[in-house]
């Protein structure tokens, strides 16, 4: 188990404040676990009061034993109530804010409601969009962990190719896989921050089911096992001959990579196999363009135009009609980061440091799906890989 350096929790707090002073923002107000893990190195319930200078202030409904123990911040004390907040920040010598900042994308209205009137009713700020942009820069800590979820990950990609098999389910392979992870201390809880938006350890989807649209706003979605769900594995027995996808998320002190795999029993038609390697040829474009400095949007249209080119219009990242609009995600502490390699974000740049995923997939209704991904971060000559496992498609 690590505890976060409280160096780290200094370096991130003055990232954030800076740019709370840029944007005339009083006080910060942090309630969602992701935030409270990365500020204040604990998820105990309580929250976070970030100033615009000065120390934070963590206060603690439960548990105040385990956040002491947990936490590298100076100041934290026991919150026994909310209405005993604003006498809290008093006595630590912070004022009410007249323009306080919350996380508006992800806090429940009702909630809101509650902690705006405590905090005196004074102007309301979005957060987030500040706590993104801090934390998409990464540091040489936490891609050390980030590389430790790259070991994890390797290791679930060996265990496929002992475990696939005509005749099993995905399910069945599904769990094999998870199995292992969970042994080698995978967390269990992979975090989002999009509403509504859930994943349990990964995908593996084979044949047809690769092909199956769903609500994820994700290229590949699955059956999975009922309504309720309505992703990832189901019962469908894997045949010869079809493509079999691993998209699996490691996660490990708290943070997270992510990567897939296509894998065959037997041989893939040409089409397929042709697919694949032409996802790769994607990779490779990225491999070229990304830099410190490019828009992520350029990233995105020029590797969209390369999929284009070679053919998969209407199957690149999504059959017709459920297509996303994106090939890749900032990946952290939270699988949707900053920066998104996605249609549209022209104003926004890759720098150093930055960590994301990138997924060219290439997806056949009635078919399957095949691709490859891989977590990368940026280097000022390019791209360094968090993901190492060999690329080739897996025949079996």
């Amino acid at each position: 188990m690590r505890i976060t350096p409280k160096s780290e929790l200094e370096q991130r707090t003055a990232r954030l404040q800076a740019l709370m002073v840029q944007q005339g923002v009083d006080g910060a107000v942090l309630l969602q676990n992701a935030d409270l893990f990365y500020f204040t190195g604990s998820i105990q319930q309580g929250v976070c009061y970030i100033p615009a200078a000065g120390e934070p202030l963590y206060l603690v409904r439960k548990d105040f034993g385990r956040a002491r123990m947990e936490s590298g911040l100076m100041r934290i004390a026991p919150l026994s109530s909310m209405r005993d907040v604003a006498g809290l920040l008093k006595e630590h010598g912070i004022d009410l804010p007249q323009r306080v900042g919350m996380e508006l994308d992800v806090l429940p209205a009702a909630l809101f409601q509650r902690w705006h009137k405590v905090l005196g009713g004074g102007e309301t700020c979005d957060i987030s969009p500040l706590i993104r942009t801090v934390r998409a820069i990464k540091s040489d800590y936490e891609i050390a962990i980030m590389k430790d979820c790259g070991l994890l990950m390797d290791k679930i990609y060996q265990r496929a190719k002992e475990v696939i098999q005509v005749g099993k389910s995905d399910l069945e392979v599904a769990a094999e896989l998870e199995c292992l992870a969970r042994k080698e201390g995978h967390q269990g809880i992979t975090r989002f921050r999009g509403f509504n938006s859930e994943l349990f350890y990964g995908h593996v989807l084979s044949g047809a089911d690769g092909a199956v649209p769903t609500y994820l706003d994700a290229p590949l979605g699955g059956l999975g096992l009922n309504p309720s769900i309505g992703q990832g594995a189901s019962y469908k027995k894997i045949a010869a001959n079809e493509p079999i996808i691993v998209d699996f998320i490691a996660a490990f002190d708290g943070y997270m990579v992510d990567m897939t795999r296509t894998f065959v029993v037997g041989k893939l038609p040409g089409k397929l196999e042709k697919a694949y390697n032409d996802m790769r040829l994607v990779q490779q474009k990225l491999a070229e363009v990304a830099r410190p400095g490019v828009a992520w949007g350029e990233v995105y249209q020029q590797c969209y135009d390369l999929a284009v080119s070679l053919g998969y219009r209407d199957q690149f990242m999504g059959n017709a009609g459920a297509q996303v609009s994106f090939i890749g995600h900032g990946i952290g502490v939270e699988v949707d980061e900053y920066p998104f390699i996605a249609r549209g974000f022209k104003d926004q740049v890759l720098e150093e440091k930055m960590c994301f995923a990138f997924e060219p997939k290439a997806v056949f209704a009635g078919e399957g799906a095949v691709g490859i991904e891989n977590t990368f971060w940026v280097e000022a000559d390019g791209l360094r890989r968090l993901t190492y496992s060999d690329e080739q498609l897996v025949e079996l």
